[in-house]
């Protein structure tokens, strides 16, 4: 069964702008609306944490110091890849990311490829 494209939308829209704001509350409730199955979340080559774990610690460590800028989100189907700039927000730069969503059954499962 494949998700409705408007759901993931507003899933991957959503957390974006929640962390933009600094809307912790929001952020996490955009996740936990999308996995009430499961959610993975995986820096792709280290090793697998607890996806919950990981947005705390993303938050706590990232959160006060960059703010997203989506350059491309394409969804097909029950996937989504997005393309970010996680911009420096008191200096120039960034750090460019792929994340890659797949959402399956009430499982979310995101996948981060990060260049430093």
């Amino acid at each position: 069964m494949t998700m409705d494209k408007h759901v993931i939308e507003a899933f991957l829209h959503g957390q974006v702008d929640c962390w933009n704001r600094g809307d912790k509350e929001g952020f996490f409730a955009h996740y936990r609306s999308v996995s009430p199955n499961g959610l993975s979340i995986e820096y792709v080559g280290r090793p697998q944490q607890d996806a919950w774990q990981v947005l705390e610690g993303m938050w706590a460590q990232q959160q006060p110091r960059v703010r997203v800028q989506v350059r491309q989100c394409i969804i097909n189907g029950n996937e989504a890849a997005c393309h970010h700039l996680n911009a420096f927000r008191d200096q120039e730069g960034g750090i460019e990311t792929i994340e890659l969503y797949r959402f399956d059954a009430g499982r979310l499962s995101v996948r981060y490829f990060i260049n430093p």
